[in-house]
């Protein structure tokens, strides 16, 4: 008996190790909770791509919009959590406010009771940009024509709630103005669709999103929310310029569903850090507005709640705002 409880052991010891060691042996999903051609679904797919190198397996992209990306969410959160399948998840459903009116009541997500923390892939600033149409060409003129006629301008997002929502809320809070909200739950390519046309006025979104409309000439970048200039924009004013002090923008955490070994967890999490220090794929992810960051899962849960108590003010506002009956 005492040969078998010691050969139990050992197998239990070093089953975590072949696991990690054998890891990955067939293709893996990754989950998106947005649209093919937004912000997160591109940065996913430069680093995706890497990893099915190193890995020598398929890493597949699978888009569950809609709903906020409460329909990711559950896809993501009832997949066996056997280390072929995990969640790219933006700051939006860690920021909804739980039982605010339009989100989905399995929002927002909270680690580590929802997810097991992975790795933090990019975060990406957003990008002010206006119709050509409107004449407008900085942030402080958009202010004075919103002042001058409160409400009449619109601007472009990717959902109620959302992290461009809320960046929006912020500003007006901020400069003192009112705009009208115009949610596209089909991602940027929908909302880009109106502005390029002049039907809405102003899109907030990160770069990739926009990076079409800019080459053509049919809309203009006025500002961006990181707090500082950024390398690759140095023409484009911060928002912290007109407004002192204003930053926000969003990112991306990779998790893993819970019961996920942690054998796995500590592979993908190294392998994605090694990635992400790659200078080929960090010049990438620049192209496209987003910037490397690497975190170990633990400072990942520690960086989603610090964002949390941040944000959820904003959150209540627009709770608050939404839940109103039109005047």
């Amino acid at each position: 008996m005492r040969h078998v409880l010691m050969a139990t052991a050992m197998l239990a010891f070093c089953a975590p190790v072949v696991a990690q060691s054998d890891y990955p042996d067939k293709p893996v999903k990754f989950i998106v909770d947005s649209a093919p051609g937004s912000a997160t679904d591109v940065i996913n797919r430069l680093v995706s791509e890497r990893l099915a190198q190193i890995w020598g397996q398929q890493v597949l992209t699978l888009n569950h919009p809609g709903a906020g990306g409460s329909l990711a969410v559950n896809a993501a959160a009832q997949a066996q959590p056997d280390g072929t399948t995990f969640f790219v998840g933006n700051a939006s459903v860690f920021l909804a406010l739980k039982g605010a009116p339009g989100v989905a009541p399995n929002l927002p997500v909270e680690l580590p009771r929802d997810f097991t923390p992975v790795g933090f892939i990019a975060e990406q600033p957003m990008f002010i940009a206006v119709a050509s149409q409107t004449g407008i060409t900085s942030l402080p003129e958009l202010i004075d024509a919103a002042k001058k006629q409160p409400g009449a301008l619109s601007y472009a997002t990717t959902g109620r709630g959302r992290i461009t929502h809320l960046t929006m809320e912020l500003l007006q809070s901020r400069a003192g103005i009112v705009l009208q909200m115009i949610p596209y739950n089909g991602g940027p390519t929908a909302a880009m669709a109106d502005v390029t046309t002049g039907r809405v006025a102003i899109i907030i979104e990160a770069y990739s999103g926009l990076a079409g409309g800019f080459q053509s000439g049919s809309i203009k970048g006025i500002a961006v929310t990181s707090l500082e200039r950024l390398a690759d924009f140095k023409d484009l004013a911060t928002v912290a310029e007109t407004l002192p002090g204003f930053t926000a923008g969003g990112w991306n955490v990779l998790l893993a569903p819970v019961g996920t070994p942690e054998a796995i967890v500590n592979k993908v999490s190294a392998d994605l850090t090694r990635v992400l220090g790659e200078a080929e794929v960090k010049n990438k992810l620049a192209t496209v507005g987003a910037y490397v960051r690497p975190m170990a899962p633990a400072q990942v849960r520690d960086f989603v709640e610090q964002q949390q108590l941040t944000w959820r003010p904003i959150a209540q506002k627009v709770a608050r705002e939404m839940a109103e009956p039109p005047k």
